[in-house]
């Protein structure tokens, strides 16, 4: 009888072990049991199948202009979003605009994501007198709103995409590096830091395979959050003629034209701002899940 228990202990010590999931395979866990999460992902989504496939998919040339058809109801016959102020289908310029919008939207936070997570990453890990010199710096752009900020950069480099695009960088990087500069400050003192410095790394190695790691994700929360400031933002510049130039279709633009429509047209008027307001909102939704599911208490 003594043998059976042993020929069990053998079998089971030739079972591989079972591998814990890794952390991120955790938190995509996390994520698709949310279903707020679930639900703002599956708007995001449609919006960027909207961006690409929007120009293959319009029901009307969004550039087509009539002034016979001019500020038509939505539910009108052809036009199932009724006509701006030029007699263009709202619809196809709605669709269409979602890459316009889109892109100013989240290219300024991806280059600010970068290049914010690197200079917090410096100031951080050096501390210091580098760290007084980059984050007094910083801290010059936080004297004005990051509205009134834009806006005179844009102002100051003039109207069009790109300078848009680098003031609304310029905009979105301080922010970042204070967040990665706070959580790199917080990492650097950890044993398993100073058992790199021990070892002989040198600081560059330390900080792409210690500390990178472990701030990373805290900082990418942190810039999904400024996607939806960054959509308001862009389109605000639009609206204010700083931005997207006439007859290109963005939701911004589109609601500084039919703002006169407003009084003949509201329902019409108001849907570039509904697209806008849906957006921002599915961002910041996706953007609280996402921090929720990365919370290792949970």
């Amino acid at each position: 009888m003594s043998a059976v228990p042993a020929v069990t202990a053998a079998q089971s010590a030739v079972q591989p072990l079972k591998k814990s999931p890794g952390y991120w395979q955790s938190v995509l866990a996390r994520l698709l049991k949310d279903k707020v999460a679930i639900g703002a992902g599956c708007v995001i989504f449609i919006l960027f199948l909207m961006a690409i496939f929007g120009p293959y998919i319009v029901p009307a040339d969004p550039y087509q202009s009539s002034i016979l058809s001019r500020l038509k109801a939505i539910g009108s016959p052809g036009f199932p979003l009724g006509t701006d102020e030029l007699g263009r289908d709202m619809l196809s310029r709605l669709i269409v605009g979602a890459r316009l919008s889109l892109f100013i939207g989240l290219t300024p936070v991806m280059f600010a994501f970068v290049i914010g997570t690197v200079i917090g990453l410096l100031a951080g890990y050096a501390g210091g007198w580098t760290n007084s010199a980059i984050m007094r710096t910083i801290d010059v752009f936080y004297a004005f709103p990051s509205v009134l900020l834009a806006i005179a950069l844009s102002g100051a480099l003039g109207a069009g995409i790109f300078n848009s695009l680098i003031s609304l960088t310029i905009v979105f990087i301080p922010p970042i590096a204070r967040v990665a500069e706070s959580v790199t400050t917080q990492v650097r003192n950890r044993d398993y830091v100073e058992s790199a410095r021990a070892t002989g790394a040198n600081a560059f190695t330390i900080v792409r395979v210690h500390v990178l790691g472990n701030v990373l994700g805290p900082i990418f929360v942190y810039a999904t959050s400024l996607i939806a400031v960054s959509m308001i933002l862009a389109s605000g510049l639009s609206f204010l003629g700083l931005g997207v130039k006439p007859p290109e279709p963005e939701w911004g633009l589109m609601l500084n034209t039919l703002r006169t429509a407003i009084y003949t047209q509201p329902w019409v008027a108001a849907l570039p701002g509904a697209m806008i307001f849906i957006t921002s909102i599915a961002f910041n939704m996706l953007s609280d899940s996402l921090r929720a599911a990365m919370d290792n208490k949970r």
